[in-house]
């Protein structure tokens, strides 16, 4: 159907401030302060960098034709990925002393 919308169709079954309300809506139940739409993006990127996939993984996922624009905006999330980093390396060379 989105490959073959014509001019007057719409791409998307509902409205912008359909959006809008449903988020005011949802935020109110869940006792949260409600987001942007646009934030919504940002928290899918973090949450894909929090399970561990890759920025390359993650710029494709979100349309980003540089791996550079990915990294730039969500490079704060991976420092503490250092620390994990170097914990599992330092488990593998306590492994391989035991061996």
């Amino acid at each position: 159907m989105l490959y073959e919308a014509g001019e007057d169709e719409r791409l998307f079954q509902v409205t912008k401030s359909y959006l809008h309300h449903e988020m005011d809506r949802g935020a109110k139940v869940a006792g949260v302060k409600r987001i942007r739409i646009h934030d919504l993006r940002h928290s899918h990127a973090s949450l894909l960098v929090e399970m561990g996939f890759t920025p390359l993984a993650i710029a494709e996922r979100l349309g980003h034709e540089k791996i550079e624009t990915t990294l730039n905006t969500y490079s704060h999330l991976y420092p503490n990925k250092q620390g994990e980093l170097a914990d599992r390396l330092e488990m593998e060379n306590n492994r391989e002393d035991e061996e």
